[in-house]
């Protein structure tokens, strides 16, 4: 028996040797079953490749978030590092009730100045002056907003202010522009300006100011070459050569230096008066929004338009800086132009009281006292004048009617009419 088991299996042996060549795979019969590899499961391969690509795309996702963070948060800090921030809350004094504080009243003002600028612009100017004065009114709604002009010439009480050099002004009764570059006297500081400006309109007009806002026209130059430009359309050829501006009527392009020429003329066309500089800076602005929102898609020119800007401005720190300017600029984004109205203090010259002032104007009673109530009301100017008998409202085209009188607090008739001031809501063009 066994040994013809082992004759028997020396046969197997052989095959089994003979199998056993080197080089050769073993047998899958010799193989024991613990080094037998499982046989692969369908798209356990593919799963892992595909959880490997999750991963790393997470990862670079995240890591181009964290570069925008970081590159938005930069951003965002130098343009609020370009503004020039100042709490007056100090020296205002005492201020007229706020009878709607949700709505926003903001004086804007056109600071102007040659120091530094050499000739072109004329000589002599070398403190702050306030060519441009408005009052923005935003709802508090924020439904609609009204931009008022002030024209720089208008002859009001001035009162005690901070200036400059560290000493107070006396009170004193002239042109409102004399207020900011009262403030601003020998140290050029904005800021004093501003709340000598703020103290004069709240004391003339009964309006209570929320917020200030300086624009440096030395910078306005860079914000138009931002955009590569900014359209205006003009009804009449301008020259003025003091502002070295020459422009044929209709539609242009201003370059930088022209823009800049074009909201400081002054004997442009017309009478010459700040009335008709108020009006093209009116159209203006409007032209300048909308330029910016046709930059929208191009990135570096907004970033240069917020450069130029943001380093143009003083603002008083209660606005709450770029942060804040954002906020109050989201908040009536959605503002179609027509709700958008501009208009100017109606006026008549001082002449008609006394002879011999033939520089300054006096506002027209009663319809500026009507005009500045509807600012403490939070209603709009055309609906205040509707409501108040003898009061002319604007027209369908945006003109209101003067009616008559002389200082704020007087509401008596004044000697004559005044003429017809216009009023033009954000999208009606100025040649219209």
């Amino acid at each position: 028996m066994g040994s013809s088991d082992q004759q028997g299996t020396q046969p197997e042996r052989e095959h089994v040797a003979g199998q056993l060549v080197a080089g050769q795979p073993m047998p899958d019969e010799l193989v024991p079953d613990e080094l037998v590899p499982e046989p692969p499961v369908p798209g356990r391969r593919r799963g892992a490749r595909v959880r490997k690509i999750v991963v790393w795309t997470a990862g670079i996702m995240a890591g181009v978030l964290a570069v925008a963070a970081a590159g938005a948060f930069l951003l965002w800090r130098h343009l609020n590092g370009n503004i020039h921030q100042s709490d007056i809350s100090g020296l205002l004094g005492s201020q007229p009730v706020d009878l709607h504080p949700r709505a926003e009243n903001i004086v804007v003002i056109g600071s102007d100045t040659r120091l530094g600028q050499g000739t072109q612009y004329g000589t002599g100017l070398t403190t702050d002056q306030s060519d441009t004065l408005m009052v923005v009114h935003v709802a508090a709604n924020r439904q609609w907003a009204e931009v008022m002009s002030i024209p720089r010439d208008s002859w009001v009480d001035i009162p005690a202010c901070a200036m400059g050099n560290g000493q107070t002004s006396s009170p004193t009764t002239f042109k409102i522009n004399e207020a900011f570059a009262l403030g601003s006297l020998t140290g050029n500081n904005s800021a004093l300006g501003a709340a000598c400006t703020i103290k004069t309109v709240e004391q003339n007009t009964g309006i209570h100011i929320d917020h200030f806002v300086v624009v440096n026209f030395a910078g306005f130059k860079s914000m138009v070459s931002a955009l590569g430009g900014v359209e205006e359309c003009n009804s009449q050829a301008i020259n003025d050569p003091q502002a070295h501006l020459q422009l044929s009527a209709g539609h242009h392009l201003l370059t930088p230096d022209q823009a800049l020429g074009y909201v400081r003329a002054r004997y442009a066309e017309g009478d010459g008066s700040d009335l008709e500089r108020i009006s093209r800076q009116q159209a203006f602005m409007s032209s300048l929004v909308s330029r910016v929102k046709s930059e929208l898609l191009n990135p570096l020119a907004i970033y240069r338009f917020l450069d130029a800007a943001t380093s143009s401005l003083t603002i008083d720190s209660q606005l709450g800086g770029i942060s804040g300017l954002y906020n109050l600029a989201a908040s009536v984004r959605s503002l179609p132009p027509s709700k958008v109205t501009f208009f100017t203090v109606p006026s008549y010259p001082r002449s008609q009281v006394d002879p011999t002032d033939t520089a300054n104007v006096l506002w027209t009673q009663p319809v500026a006292s009507q005009i500045f109530r509807s600012f403490q009301d939070d209603v709009p100017v055309s609906q205040a004048l509707a409501a108040s008998p003898g009061a002319s409202q604007p027209a369908a085209s945006g003109s209101a009617s003067a009616g008559q009188s002389a200082s704020p607090p007087d509401t008596s008739p004044s000697p004559q009419p005044s003429p017809v001031v216009s009023a033009r809501t954000a999208n009606q063009n100025i040649c219209t």
